[in-house]
């Protein structure tokens, strides 16, 4: 798309210099009433590139809605060059049931392409690849942990795309996760057209987290910066140097009983270090848990029950971690 052509989506069109809401119609409820997409776009007056930034394809994931509805309002965006594309939650249904999933039981991050006359959730990641995906250039997509876990802000991406590297290094935040693309996400989608796109994980479902909005924020503002979309700002201070962990998993739990978390997100751990403590219900305790080696916490359980084998504490490993530590601790104090 030439700057000076009009951005279609759906029967609306976008002139540059222009702002509008959209309202994107998608399948209508047992009751007849119609589900949509909500857009918002905003051109430049200037030629620059299209970045999209979305949030809840995952209906149980809402820190994406605020950090969006923020972007929106910042008069930040009135120096805008190129197109913004945001869009606060893709996945409606799943918002009206607290539902990660659509109402197909369907995941709606393993159906992307899509297909329009597939499944309710197929169809859904077929008209938004088609209306808004592939009419961009680079995208941010906004997640957060799982029910009743939490994750410390990170970005998840194919980190061996340089151009991708380039921007998950411009977010800036600590701990960037080389992840493989995964089958049927938006990520894999997006990389088969040649969008790079960063998916950025913080927080908790079903809750707002302060620290990771303003994280998201940040990030999103950083890239459109570094994609000289808004105006560069001089630092206050020395950027904090991001971090690419060498490799994660997941400590389980070895017995079923209540949990005693010992370690919190963002803490570095060290091989044997005790991340916690599991009880029975007479305050015995019947396991402890174990750091299998040396690296930061990124992601754990927030509920105090678990059963055998269940995922406690999500452990991201690094060559250096006590580095890392010190840049969390420094990255932590700038975003206040």
């Amino acid at each position: 798309m030439k700057h000076n052509e009009p951005l279609i989506i759906g029967d609306t069109a976008v002139l540059p210099g222009e702002t509008k809401r959209i309202e994107l119609p998608t399948v209508s409820l047992y009751t007849d009433v119609q589900m949509s997409i909500p857009i918002f776009i905003k051109r430049g007056k200037k030629a620059g590139p299209t970045l999209l930034v979305c949030s809840s394809i995952h209906g149980d994931e809402l820190n994406g809605i605020e950090i969006i509805s923020r972007l929106i309002q910042s008069k930040t965006i009135n120096r805008i060059k190129g197109t913004l594309i945001a869009v606060p939650f893709v996945n409606g249904f799943g918002i009206l049931n607290h539902s990660r999933y659509l109402p197909d039981r369907r995941d709606l991050n393993r159906s992307f392409p899509g297909s329009k006359r597939g499944s309710l959730a197929a169809r859904i990641a077929h008209l938004f690849m088609n209306e808004i995906v592939n009419k961009c250039d680079f995208g941010i997509d906004l997640h957060t942990g799982a029910i009743h876990r939490s994750n410390y802000p990170q970005i998840r991406a194919n980190l061996e795309h340089p151009k991708t590297l380039e921007l998950a290094k411009a977010f800036t935040v600590p701990v960037l996760i080389n992840a493989n693309l995964r089958d049927g996400s938006l990520r894999e989608s997006a990389d088969n057209l040649g969008i790079p796109m960063l998916l950025y994980e913080g927080g908790q479902a079903l809750r707002f987290d302060e620290f990771s909005i303003k994280v998201g924020l940040k990030g999103i503002t950083n890239v459109m910066r570094y994609l000289q979309m808004l105006p560069k700002l001089k630092p206050k201070k020395k950027p904090v140097e991001p971090f690419i962990a060498s490799n994660t998993s997941w400590v389980r739990a070895s017995e079923s009983g209540f949990v005693v978390h010992k370690k919190e997100l963002g803490d570095r751990v060290k091989k044997d270090d005790l991340l916690a403590e599991i009880k029975n219900h007479y305050g015995d305790v019947v396991a402890m848990v174990k750091c299998f080696s040396d690296g930061i916490v990124i992601g754990k359980q927030n509920i105090p029950l678990v059963q055998e084998g269940e995922a406690i504490y999500h452990i991201a490993y690094f060559e250096k971690a006590l580095n890392v530590v010190k840049n969390i601790e420094s990255f932590e104090e700038t975003i206040g």
